[in-house]
C-alpha cells in the first residue's frame, strides 16, 4: 500500500511527497479563503464549497484551517466561527445545523506514544463524527476517534476525549455529560433567563415542535 492508501485505511502512515501534494491543493484554497475580503459573504460561500466539495448553506468566518478539506463532510447549514481548525487526516463527518464557536478544534490526527515510534515519522488518523443540531462552545477540542451524538451542546473550553450521547449538555476537561436536554429547555436562553415573548412568538410561528 502507498502512504495515501495507508492513511485512508486508518493505518500508520508517513506524510510523503504524495501526501504533501494533496495538502498543497488544500492550502491554495485556504489562501483564497483566509485572505478574501471578509465582508464578501457570497465569495466566502463559494470558496467553502470548493474546499469541502459538497455543502448546502455552509459558511465559515475566516480564518479557517484544515489539512485536506475533501475529508470534511458537512450537512445543511454548517457554520464555523473565527479560527476554527479541522485536522482532517481521517474523515470528519458533521450533520445538519451544526455550529462551531470561535477557536473550535477537531483533531483526527495522532502520533505514537513512545518516542522511538513517534520519531519514525509515522502518524495516524481516526475518524470523528458529529450528529445533527450540535453546538460546540468556544475553544472546544475534539480528539481523534470521538463520536458526538445528535442534539448535543458542548460547553466552552471542553476537551472531548470520549463519545457523547444524544441530547446531552457536556463540558469539562475531560468532557463529561452534565445533564440531558429536555422539553423544559425549549424556551431557555441563558442560565435561568427565558426567551422573551416577542421572540418566542416568532419562533413558535416558524418552527415545528
Amino acid at each position: 500500500m502507498n502512504q495515501i492508501e495507508r492513511r485512508d485505511a486508518g493505518l500508520a502512515y508517513i506524510s510523503d511527497d504524495s501526501v504533501f501534494e494533496e495538502q498543497k491543493k488544500c492550502r491554495q484554497i485556504l489562501q483564497k479563503l483566509n485572505f478574501i475580503d471578509h465582508s464578501d459573504f457570497a465569495g466566502i460561500s463559494e470558496i467553502v464549497k470548493e474546499l469541502f466539495g459538497k455543502s448546502e448553506g455552509a459558511f465559515v468566518n475566516p480564518p479557517f484551517y484544515c489539512d485536506y478539506g475533501s475529508h470534511i463532510e458537512v450537512g445543511k447549514n454548517f457554520f464555523a466561527n473565527y479560527n476554527c481548525t479541522l485536522l482532517d487526516v481521517a474523515k470528519i463527518k458533521i450533520g445538519d445545523n451544526c455550529q462551531m464557536a470561535p477557536n473550535v478544534a477537531i483533531y483526527t490526527a495522532g502520533h505514537p506514544i513512545h518516542p522511538v515510534s513517534r520519531n519514525s515519522a509515522y502518524e495516524y488518523g481516526k475518524e470523528v463524527t458529529i450528529g445533527d443540531n450540535v453546538w460546540l462552545g468556544g475553544n472546544t477540542v475534539v480528539c481523534p476517534g470521538v463520536h458526538i451524538g445528535n442534539n448535543v451542546v458542548i460547553g466552552a473550553g471542553s476537551v472531548v476525549t470520549r463519545d457523547i450521547p444524544d441530547w446531552s449538555i457536556a463540558a469539562g476537561n475531560p468532557c463529561k455529560v452534565i445533564r440531558k436536554i429536555t422539553d423544559a429547555d425549549k424556551r431557555r436562553l441563558f442560565h435561568n433567563e427565558d426567551i422573551d415573548d416577542e421572540a418566542w412568538a416568532d419562533i413558535t410561528s416558524r418552527m415545528s415542535f
